[in-house]
């Protein structure tokens, strides 16, 4: 497989075009393929007499950079959604070819609700995002939004998310390599959908949309591609979330954490079923 060298005068792209060497019974062909991109995104974080600093490099597919930055802080418990004043593109004279629409500042309009330093100070993959978490302890100690008050779906509803999530999913069609989270009201509307290559980039997007649009993060349903797992519980009850259903599993630590934050969480959601966990 060869991957064609991507333009660096223009923002990276959500796919890569590639050759690949296709093999199955009774054939054998070369043809052009499609692979999800997967690129670096540092996050620096400024505000007032603060010069910018890195606080996050995640891997990430590329799209919606500002929503995924402002997100990941809010889910971080680093900032208030009304405190972003700012996402941009750094532009340093000194950045890389290879660092170009890869790095991100946000600048908050005060200081940040907990000290970014050594503790938030370094880099994760795209499987999860608390990976860079510097103990046990600082895993478990989820930031919380304020526990939604507002009406949630009910399980016609829920079982009906995941197809709706899956038809609003361009890049998964086309690569079948990202993951997706979409906001849903309590009747089904999806109001917001974003792709990654990492499930919690995805969810970072989400929150970071209403973020950007002045809107609270907050609303009765998050639905997710994949599994429950810890990190997106986590980010669900920052975002105040009312509920959290997901295509796969959860783990024992996020039902923990769901049931403890007032969080109703659905896993293995089909149009057939669905299982209440928390």
């Amino acid at each position: 497989m060869t991957l064609l060298p991507p333009d660096r005068a223009r923002r990276p792209g959500p796919t890569v075009r590639t050759r690949v060497h296709e093999l199955a019974a009774g054939s054998d062909r070369q043809r052009e393929d499609r692979v999800v991109t997967e690129e670096p995104l540092e996050i620096r974080l400024a505000w007032p007499g603060a010069p910018a600093r890195r606080v996050w490099v995640t891997m990430r597919t590329p799209g919606h950079d500002f929503e995924l930055a402002a997100g990941w802080l809010v889910h971080e418990g680093l900032a208030a959604p009304a405190s972003v004043h700012g996402v941009a593109y750094c532009t340093d004279a000194a950045l890389t070819p290879e660092q170009q629409f890869n790095v991100v500042t946000v600048t908050l309009d005060r200081p940040p609700l907990r000290d970014p330093g050594h503790r938030h100070d370094g880099a994760g993959s795209s499987a999860c995002g608390v990976c860079g978490k510097d103990s046990v302890a600082a895993s478990l100690d989820a930031p919380r939004g304020p526990r939604w008050v507002g009406p949630l779906p009910d399980p016609e509803v829920v079982r009906s998310l995941p197809g709706l999530l899956r038809a609003e999913q361009p890049v998964f069609a086309r690569t079948g390599g990202v993951h997706a989270a979409g906001l849903a009201t309590a009747d089904g509307c999806l109001v917001v959908v974003r792709e990654d290559v990492g499930r919690h980039n995805a969810v970072d997007k989400v929150t970071g949309a209403r973020v950007l649009s002045g809107t609270a993060p907050a609303e009765a349903c998050l639905v997710v591609s994949g599994r429950a797992g810890f990190e997106l519980v986590q980010k669900a009850v920052a975002a105040g979330t009312g509920s959290l259903v997901a295509v796969g599993a959860p783990t024992s630590l996020s039902v923990r954490l769901a049931a403890d934050a007032g969080l109703v969480l659905y896993g293995f959601t089909s149009a057939d079923r669905c299982v209440r966990f928390a």
